[in-house]
């Protein structure tokens, strides 16, 4: 199983938020505070009949202050879970939201690009992930 003390690990994390980071456009909240792909995740998953188990996990974490430190947990918490591929699939099914979301040049706008991504993201759901949440 990969650990919280694996390299690969890290570069992993890293890597899926600098894809979900990449051509986000700049949006604030009511109160100024900006928002991070966290924002996107939980504005895709909304439309679910029920709330997210790991939107909820997330949001239950009071020492979580940032929108980059909730989406950090709920990556984790989906890939321990095996959900990720699942959980971003259904926030990239609406293009009208994604296009609210990201400038042109983000591949999730591309649905070639979309499709490896996912393709790639469901192969971990093959792997087995102990991590502190």
């Amino acid at each position: 199983p990969v650990t919280d003390g694996s390299r690969e690990l890290h570069s992993l994390c890293a890597q899926l938020e600098f894809l979900l980071q990449f051509d986000l456009k700049e949006k604030r909240s009511f109160f100024g505070q900006r928002k991070d792909y966290w924002d996107f995740l939980c504005q895709g998953l909304a439309c679910r009949r029920e709330e997210h188990a790991g939107v909820r996990f997330v949001t239950s974490l009071d020492k979580l202050k940032t929108p980059v430190g909730r989406g950090r947990a709920f990556l984790r918490y989906c890939l321990v879970h095996r959900q990720l591929a699942e959980s971003l699939q259904l926030c990239l099914l609406d293009p009208e939201s994604l296009r609210e979301w990201y400038y042109a040049r983000s591949p999730f706008l591309s649905p070639q690009r979309r499709a490896e991504i996912l393709g790639s993201l469901y192969e971990l759901d093959g792997v087995t992930f102990h991590l502190a949440l």
